[in-house]
């Protein structure tokens, strides 16, 4: 018996997906929940892992192309008498098969990303079959051949595979090709597929995440009458009191830094503040105040910004926040977080502050009403006392800015919101306040 996989709606309703990288070949024995490829949506990239157990058959979509949802996109049989593939069914479009004396590796444990669509958890990797069969190995237009994790890897590190000269006999390139010009190559931006390079240009299409990204900036600037303000304050106890976090025994799995007290303190703020957790709704011609706080962290990833949001960060303690952002935001970092992790967030904290940006102007992320925006904490002169003690000192001094829907959010709340921020950055023992 003979099984097809077809694309599966992943999550709010999508209806395409690009495959971006296959985790299987033709031959290779897999159990249920095993990984098969991964796809781009216009939310994320999302690991697919197979519904059925047996032997792979056929990938029916080449890496690159967009396909509907409902689509088939691989074949598997399920016992190995049954999966014999018929010679035009032996590898995907745009796939030529060579003699190998190698096997594939999985990638490291760490490289794992986490199985995403809801079929359970996954045991173990996909189980190779003896290579005295073909090994199915990626051929691109100009005839290259390669390995799909040396394409993948090749793609990632932003390397030509025409300028790769393999070291195999039968001419496929493998990563230990690639490692050997990696030191010449320098740091180059990664390439997506289908992009173009001619005349000293290089051209990418606009797709899957990017082109989601594009398109709700452009509707949130122009359809939210936007207002910025921005205070630049001492943040020296916040400093000290991430310091003392650092050593505390109840952080120790937790990367502790300056964005979990702003966030902390974004939190607290919204208590007096409650407006600023509301939203504009056009189509009832309602301001809609919501109890929940779902924040949302700006997270900068491979194929574009991502902002995934911490779903009732405001009934969470100090040390349950720092875990969920921590959680967050290395998943987004990897691009692969899941639709339902983007969706549903009430207010945004952007940190531009790693990049070594002193403040900006952010634009509100789409279904909220307002975004904070985090600066780079420097050390500055700065004056501290009054009257006859007053005087200058070095102090780790900050821009935060606040972007909000001057609809409903006049210049006073935003104002006395971000002064609540500042105030508890400015000094943490004031939250005992709030």
């Amino acid at each position: 018996m003979v099984n097809e996989f077809k694309l599966p709606d992943v999550g709010e309703g999508l209806t395409e997906a690009e495959i971006v990288e296959w985790h299987v070949a033709v031959g290779d024995v897999i159990k249920v929940n095993d990984p098969v490829c991964d796809i781009e949506t216009a939310k994320s990239v999302v690991e697919l892992p197979s519904p059925y157990a047996g032997v792979v058959q056929e990938l029916l979509v080449e890496v690159g192309t967009e396909v509907q949802v409902g689509t088939p996109i691989i074949r598997i049989g399920d016992s190995v008498e049954a999966s014999a593939p018929s010679p035009e069914a032996s590898a995907p479009p745009a796939e030529a098969s060579a003699p190998s004396a190698e096997t594939d590796t999985a990638a490291p444990e760490d490289d794992k990303p986490l199985n995403l669509v809801g079929y359970g958890a996954r045991e173990e990797t996909a189980v190779r079959r003896s290579r005295s069969m073909s090994a199915p190995v990626a051929a691109a237009a100009n005839g290259v051949l390669a390995k799909p994790t040396a394409r993948k890897a090749a793609r990632d590190r932003g390397i030509d595979l025409s300028s790769v000269t393999p070291a195999r006999a039968d001419g496929v390139i493998t990563t230990a090709d690639l490692d050997a010009v990696g030191s010449d190559t320098g740091s180059v931006a990664p390439r997506e597929p289908g992009s173009t390079s001619e005349g000293g240009e290089r051209r990418e299409p606009i797709k899957g995440l990017r082109k989601q990204m594009g398109q709700a900036m452009v509707d949130s600037a122009f359809t939210l009458p936007h207002v910025t303000i921005w205070t630049t304050i001492d943040v020296t106890r916040t400093s000290e009191l991430v310091a003392a976090l650092k050593t505390n025994r109840d952080f120790a799995e937790i990367r502790v830094s300056p964005l979990l007290v702003v966030a902390k303190a974004t939190l607290l703020a919204m208590r007096r503040n409650p407006i600023i957790n509301s939203w504009w709704d056009e189509a009832a011609q309602e301001i809609v105040f919501k109890d929940y706080v779902n924040l949302g962290i700006a997270a900068a990833t491979p194929r574009g910004l991502q902002v995934p949001n911490v779903k009732g960060a405001d009934r969470m303690s100090l040390v349950e926040l720092g875990a969920a952002i921590n959680e967050l935001t290395d998943v987004a970092r990897t691009g692969k977080t899941p639709p339902a992790d983007q969706t549903g967030g009430t207010f945004t904290i952007t940190n531009i502050g790693p990049f070594g940006i002193d403040g900006g102007a952010p634009i509100i992320n789409p279904g909220e009403s307002a975004i904070l925006s985090v600066g780079a904490i420097k050390r500055q002169p700065w004056i501290v006392g009054t009257g006859d003690d007053e005087r200058i000192e070095p102090r780790d001094v900050c821009t935060l800015a606040l972007s909000f829907d001057h609809r409903h959010i006049d210049g006073e709340a935003g104002s006395r919101f971000l002064a609540d921020v500042a105030r508890i950055v400015g000094d943490p023992s004031t939250a005992l306040l709030f």
